[in-house]
């Protein structure tokens, strides 16, 4: 009952945004880096801080640090939406979001300093993923649905590690998101407050699991994403541009934008795939070495990745 209460109460609330997006010209324009052609609000996944908020006033005693760190992130994201912000205040505003959930974590005590360098790198790596991923109808929503559904599983069958209603608050804002993105014309898109904000939920739960099981395993349920931004960023490095500026080089742009393969198979292509991924970790987790583990999922990933170079030369598309 108090799910279903929850989910009308964002509902609600993503409907009050839209009246502001609208009265404030909150809106995405499209231009020839984009997936999409018609103006569109933007914003829309702003909805992700309310479900941390109603939350946060749940439970107030031990989630001051998440929020304080969400809130940030989102604030920053949000005027960046509006009125485009510099790279350092960004990344200066998210390493500080990020050091408040590694001191909640107890990263600093528990970690050599090795680790927690490699840490931030993760953190802020999955940050700019998430973002850069987040460029077609429904992509972000579905995705989000299912890591949030993996570690969900998790933590109820193979190792509690947190609050379940911390899990499924971002699940039930996922839902609300997607009943207004993923359709042929979506009516908002999630915008940088969307993406980051629920970039940064999945990285705080993701390094609470591999904090406590003491294995990186769980990495693998954003292994999806991961190889896709990971290879793309390459990929632009060897043709020498500016990573940081908007492209069409990700395997989901080629497939939606140069082969007009609808946004939303593509996006459920992406989740089902990364289903799969995460059921097979849980299936192996504690059978398989982690570096196995890793070379089976990771290395076919990459070798499907790679069908995207052959789909541009057959497409005959300039990418340079």
């Amino acid at each position: 009952m108090i799910y279903t209460i929850i989910f009308l109460i964002l509902f609600i609330i993503e409907l009050l945004y839209f009246k502001v997006a609208d009265r404030f010209n909150i809106i995405d324009k499209p231009n020839l880096r984009s997936s999409h052609s018609e103006i569109t609000l933007r914003g829309g996944g702003i909805i992700f801080w309310f479900a941390a908020l109603l939350y946060f006033v749940q439970n107030i005693s031990y989630n001051y640090f998440f929020f304080t760190g969400i809130t940030l992130v989102t604030l920053v994201s949000f005027w960046d939406d509006i009125q485009s912000l510099s790279t350092k205040i960004r990344i200066s505003v998210h390493f500080l979001a990020i050091s408040l959930i590694f001191y909640d974590l107890g990263v600093f005590i528990n970690l050599p300093p090795i680790a927690i360098v490699l840490a931030y790198i993760f953190a802020i790596g999955i940050i700019n993923a998430y973002n850069f991923m987040d460029g077609i109808n429904g992509i972000t929503g579905l995705y989000t649905l299912v890591v949030m559904g993996s570690l969900w599983y998790v933590n109820k069958n193979v190792q509690l590690f947190t609050d379940a209603s911390f899990i499924i608050y971002a699940m039930l804002a996922s839902l609300v998101f997607l009943f207004f993105n993923y359709r042929k014309r979506a009516k908002c898109f999630a915008g940088d407050v969307g993406s980051i904000a629920i970039a940064f939920w999945v990285i705080f739960l993701i390094l609470k699991l591999i904090l406590i099981t003491n294995s990186i395993i769980w990495l693998l349920f954003l292994a999806v994403y991961g190889v896709d931004a990971i290879c793309t960023i390459l990929h632009r490095l060897h043709l020498k541009q500016n990573i940081f500026e908007a492209h069409r080089l990700h395997f989901y742009q080629i497939l939606s934008n140069e082969y007009k393969i609808q946004h939303r198979i593509v996006s459920l292509i992406y989740a089902i795939t990364q289903s799969v991924i995460s059921a097979i970790v849980i299936l192996f987790y504690d059978k398989l070495e982690t570096v196995t583990l890793f070379v089976v999922i990771i290395v076919p990933l990459i070798l499907v990745y790679s069908l995207k170079f052959y789909l541009i030369r057959k497409a005959s598309l300039k990418i340079s």
